[in-house]
């Protein structure tokens, strides 16, 4: 669980792990943490 005090690092770190473990309910959340994911890099990419 992501705690208001963590950094964005630790956010993506948090996503990519629950993706690549299989910690997701069903299909539809395994995308909602990928949009999330790709979201998050999008924007420290400035794009």
């Amino acid at each position: 669980m992501i705690q208001p005090n963590q950094s964005i690092a630790e956010l993506i770190k948090v996503l990519q792990a629950r993706l690549e473990n299989g910690q997701f309910v069903d299909s539809v959340h395994k995308i909602k943490l990928l949009t999330t994911l790709e979201t998050v890099q999008r924007m420290l990419n400035g794009q």
